[in-house]
């Protein structure tokens, strides 16, 4: 059990509980589109949509432990997700967006691992 005297930062705390075995947990896959985690990630809550050479970051801001906002942004250096596979992607972390939440918090805080699930009827 993890002991916590003191003051430590979110930051402190991913890399004391980081699985070193999973370094790019993923959670999703959807015709395609890969949705998952890096394994140094950072505030805010976010997930990394992929497709072939793409990549788009959606953020779940939190406020008060309500989701505020989920906000897609570009990767920094890579193409960013277009067209229909960037709707693909706003819609699933739209519907997933708890359970996103519940699994950062999963990975990251308590360092519990699990399965990804493949999607195989189209979101509405």
């Amino acid at each position: 059990m993890l002991r916590i005297t003191g003051i430590i930062s979110f930051r402190e705390i991913v890399f004391t509980l980081l699985p070193s075995f999973a370094p790019m947990p993923k959670l999703y896959e959807y015709f395609g589109l890969v949705v998952m985690f890096y394994s140094n990630e950072h505030d805010p809550i976010h997930v990394h949509g992929k497709y072939q050479n793409m990549e788009s970051k959606a953020e779940i801001l939190i406020e008060n432990g309500i989701i505020s906002l989920v906000r897609i942004v570009g990767m920094k250096g890579k193409r960013p997700l277009e067209g229909k596979e960037l709707n693909k992607f706003r819609m699933l972390v739209d519907l997933y967006k708890n359970d996103i939440v519940n699994k950062w918090v999963e990975f990251f805080i308590y360092n519990k691992n699990f399965s990804p699930i493949t999607i195989t009827k189209e979101l509405k």
